[in-house]
């Protein structure tokens, strides 16, 4: 996909991936829509020139909000990037707090999801788009710990699936990102061989641009491997973490 010339909305784009992401896709000469839902970072990304939507995606309100933002704009690339998670996990005899899990459940799947329903008929006028799905490596294959976030990405990346099934033979192209473990405030303290988020960023415009259905970015494209010779063996490996 030729990017230059395009308008992107980008969810969760004052932090993390997400970040890199906008920068970069700027660079490519695209205009840039963003969003976040916290107001420090949302005004120092305003400040870097950026158009900023302040919305909390983990809540209905908080897509109304940002879908009423974007009303009656042309957009050509959807970027879902917009993710949390936290550890639910009962092993050390604590209560997983439901409220954490239900927003969790909210940003990563239902956010999209309504993100791509609602504007579905604005992306089906524009003469070529693309919606860009950022899941997780952990989609593949989950994670003791975080039982609740590989649910919602493995979710996600089954949405994904189908729909690039339905739109196949129309402008509208599906992208799948799989991001490994990347540097970020969500994987703090998670260990150190981390992916640099502005690497993983350039990997997933390199799939933008080449028009990839998936982008398995580092160790993912491992796992992907394992997984493809042995589904049983990938949830071994990942299950221990």
């Amino acid at each position: 996909m030729q990017l230059s010339g395009k308008t992107a909305l980008v969810t969760g784009g004052t932090d993390g991936i997400g970040a890199h992401l906008i920068r970069q896709l700027r660079d490519k000469g695209v205009t840039v829509i963003t969003s976040g839902r916290d107001p420090q970072r949302c005004a120092s990304t305003r400040a870097d020139g950026f158009e900023v939507i302040e919305a909390d995606l983990s809540t209905p309100q908080g897509v109304a909000a940002l879908l009423a933002a974007v009303q009656g704009r042309a957009i050509d690339l959807l970027v879902n990037n917009a993710g949390a998670g936290a550890d639910h996990d009962f092993r050390g005899g604590g209560q997983p707090d439901l409220a954490v899990a239900d927003a969790g459940i909210f940003l990563n799947l239902n956010a999209p999801i309504h993100l791509i329903t609602e504007l579905m008929p604005v992306l089906r006028d524009r003469p070529e788009v693309m919606i860009v799905n950022v899941t997780s490596g952990l989609a593949i294959a989950p994670r003791a710990g975080g039982p609740v976030y590989c649910a919602t990405k493995a979710a996600l990346r089954s949405y994904t699936q189908a729909l690039r099934a339905q739109l196949k033979g129309t402008g509208i192209h599906v992208l799948e990102a799989l991001p490994p473990v990347v540097e970020t405030k969500l994987t703090a303290g998670r260990g150190s061989a981390k992916m640099p988020a502005a690497e993983c960023a350039r990997q997933i415009v390199a799939a933008m641009e080449r028009g990839a259905d998936e982008a398995n970015i580092g160790m993912v494209k491992l796992l992907q491997a394992v997984h493809s010779i042995s589904p049983a063996l990938a949830r071994s490996i990942m299950i221990r973490f």
